[in-house]
């Protein structure tokens, strides 16, 4: 949200609980019962304003808590990333790497769906894998059917796919075109906006984040409360507000009586 969206939403809010106000100060003019009708629709207006004109702007509270940690200069982010083999991950990784603030990205794993394997076909997978190809590093089986390879290093996922396939095809007569590429890409902390953007615009969002803005997001996520708790504290302050209207007249000679005695002390 932007400063000039955020101030229009505040004064908003402000005038509301002003007309609050102004309703608690019409206190004399009411039966004594009305007062409660008053604090109720205090606290709907407090709620109400709450829940359009400040709750967008508490939703925003992560994200400006963790502006210092933007512009420390040696923070790094770590994205997680889950990219189809469809994806052209060169063309991505050029894109990355021309990014100001790239620090590096590596293709470290690659999944390959097949078939719930039974024990037989499970135990074949397993002990065929290692002879497919020594670039692969490790590799394991999952229940639901699933073959993860660990790539070594300089080799990507678009070589592990097809050595699979092309040893698949080899047994089988049939060939693997699909599977789900695990990359790291490891940014500046100032830069995370701008990658952001530019996997976005690939049709890529980061499955995990890591560093210090995202465990800063976190805290401060963790620390604050729900919409709906929020929406609530609002109505609170609007009671509050009219509570300030209803007893402004007593508070005033309160206040004028105090500083008159502190006023009268210090001629003394």
């Amino acid at each position: 949200m932007d400063i000039i969206t955020t101030i229009i939403y505040i004064i908003l809010f402000i005038i509301m609980m002003i007309f609050v106000f102004s309703m608690g100060m019409l206190k004399r003019y009411m039966p004594r019962r009305e007062v409660l009708l008053v604090l109720l629709v205090a606290f709907l207006i407090g709620s109400i304003g709450g829940a359009f004109f400040l709750d967008p702007i508490y939703d925003e509270l992560p994200s400006v808590a963790s502006i210092v940690e933007k512009n420390m200069p040696d923070n790094q982010e770590t994205l997680y990333l889950d990219l189809s083999s469809s994806v052209d991950i060169n063309s991505l990784a050029n894109d990355l790497k021309s990014t100001p603030g790239f620090i590096s990205f590596k293709e470290e794993s690659i999944t390959i769906p097949m078939w719930s394997f039974n024990p037989q076909e499970k135990a074949y997978y397993e002990d065929i894998l290692g002879n497919i190809d020594d670039n692969y590093k490790s590799y394991n089986i999952t229940d639901d059917g699933k073959i993860e390879i660990e790539l070594a290093d300089n080799y990507t996922s678009a070589q592990a796919l097809k050595s699979f396939s092309d040893w698949y095809k080899l047994v089988y007569g049939e060939t693997i075109s699909y599977g789900q590429v695990h990359a790291v890409l490891v940014i500046e902390s100032s830069s995370l906006d701008q990658f952001k953007q530019v996997l976005l615009d690939k049709g890529v969002v980061a499955s995990k984040i890591e560093g210090p803005i995202q465990d800063k997001i976190n805290n401060t996520n963790e620390s604050m409360l729900n919409n709906f708790e929020f929406t609530i504290v609002c109505g609170g302050i609007g009671v509050v507000v009219a509570i300030l209207g209803i007893y402004f007249d007593t508070i005033a000679v309160s206040y004028r009586r105090i500083k008159k005695f502190f006023g009268d002390r210090r001629k003394r």
